[in-house]
């Protein structure tokens, strides 16, 4: 005879369509996740790319405004290291300083010691409170606005004649008596021309709009921003870079341990070393942590609830002696003999209860039962107490002699 092993058709494995249509919810959710950050990266690198950059073309690009100037005659210098942005100032440079937020604590003192004493311009694109405070001491930055048309409302020549632009963002309170401060909104100015002790000025300016290539040619964008970075003959473009050699280094003096840190992914510590987490940009950070809290909301929903086992009929009938021969063996493979007692002993008193007329729900108490039981048996109470109610078996023969003994004290219960 040939054994042939065949699959049971009543077997609780889940099948391929089973499975697919208990992953199907979550793997719709995963690729939405997916189709959705995708499309935001495109959007967002198609909108920003080349922001604020003055050989670049697109929207947010500043190339207009930088050819703009050089038909005027001013030359435009683009500087991605901060050595090449101060070893160019000068009495007749413009620094134009595209994101000083990027740069480490050390980079700005070093940048402020520098413009501070060239008797040239300085203009800071938005720099938040801690860059605002190294880079234009005296100046305190303000919650941002959103950005429109803004008259000029103050007596700085350049703003007069462009008249209105696109300004705002964020705003700016100065606390020399001197600095000239236009474009206010909501009563604080968002242009704040600060005067150097060297015979130049530093420029603040709350937002970088009016410079892109898409609003150069509105309100009077055009006009300040060449007034604004064409009132010297040389203009250079500093492009701070996470990649620079001075954003290693660590050469403030020691009693700015004390100053904020920089905002928006600068890094800066005592030791002049950057950790891990301070290399990795913000965004990535944050698309991290919303990453993981997708993650455990799924499994919060998968998840099968705690509680207490609940018995499900079985697809087929299965025969008491099989049910009772798997179960042993599974308390023989886990050496559970006393879980096996506790079994046999339960199953022997619950028969052998309604035979000397103890009611079930006092079946397993040992006061009750032992003596309805020692009234029909020849066995003292001591051996009777041990056999429904003793310890566990130590070894595997005295649970096979423990269940003989059930079974004898069983047949005389209902022989008596």
């Amino acid at each position: 005879m040939t054994a042939s092993t065949t699959t049971s058709p009543t077997s609780t494995a889940p099948t391929p369509g089973q499975v697919w249509t208990r992953a199907r919810g979550f793997l719709a959710v995963v690729l939405i996740l997916v189709v959705a950050g995708i499309t935001f990266a495109a959007v967002r690198s198609g909108t920003n790319h080349g922001q604020l950059d003055p050989r670049s073309t697109d929207p947010k690009g500043s190339r207009a405004v930088a050819e703009l100037l050089k038909a005027r005659g001013i030359s435009v210098t683009v500087a991605t290291t901060l050595d090449e942005a101060t070893a160019t100032t000068g009495p007749d440079t413009t620094l134009l300083v595209a994101g000083p937020n990027l740069l480490t604590r050390s980079q700005q003192l070093r940048l402020d010691t520098a413009a501070s004493a060239s008797a040239g311009r300085t203009l800071l694109i938005a720099p938040g409170p801690g860059a605002t405070t190294r880079l234009a001491p005296g100046v305190r930055a303000e919650p941002q606005q959103a950005v429109s048309a803004l008259a000029p409302s103050c007596d700085l020549p350049a703003a007069r004649r462009a008249g209105t632009a696109d300004m705002g963002g964020i705003r700016y309170t100065p606390q020399d008596t001197t600095a000239i401060t236009c474009y206010p909104t909501a009563g604080i100015p968002s242009l704040v021309v600060l005067p150097t002790d060297a015979g130049g000025d530093t420029v603040v300016l709350g937002s970088p709009d009016f410079l892109h290539n898409e609003r150069l040619d509105k309100q009077g964008n055009a006009s300040l921003a060449l007034q604004l970075l064409g009132s010297r003959p040389h203009l250079v473009w500093y492009l701070p870079s996470l990649t620079d050699p001075s954003a290693t280094t660590d050469d403030h003096s020691p009693g700015d341990e004390t100053e904020e840190q920089p905002e928006n992914g600068a890094r800066d510590d005592a030791a002049g070393e950057s950790s891990f987490l301070n290399l990795v940009p913000s965004g990535w950070l944050w698309g991290t942590l919303q990453l993981a809290l997708a993650v455990v909301l799924a499994a919060v929903w998968r998840a099968r609830r705690l509680g207490p086992l609940v018995t499900e009929r079985l697809p087929v009938a299965i025969r008491a002696s099989e049910s009772a021969e798997g179960r042993s063996l599974l308390y023989r493979k886990a050496n559970a003999r006393d879980r096996a007692a506790d079994a046999l002993r339960a199953a022997t008193r619950t028969r052998i209860a309604p035979l000397t007329g103890v009611p079930a729900r006092d079946a397993h108490t040992p006061g009750v039962l032992l003596a309805a039981v020692s009234a029909r048996v020849t066995a003292p109470d001591h051996d009777l107490s041990t056999l429904l109610f003793g310890a566990a078996p130590s070894t595997d023969a005295a649970l096979v002699l423990l269940a003989d003994q059930l079974d004898a004290l069983e047949r005389e219960v209902r022989t008596s």
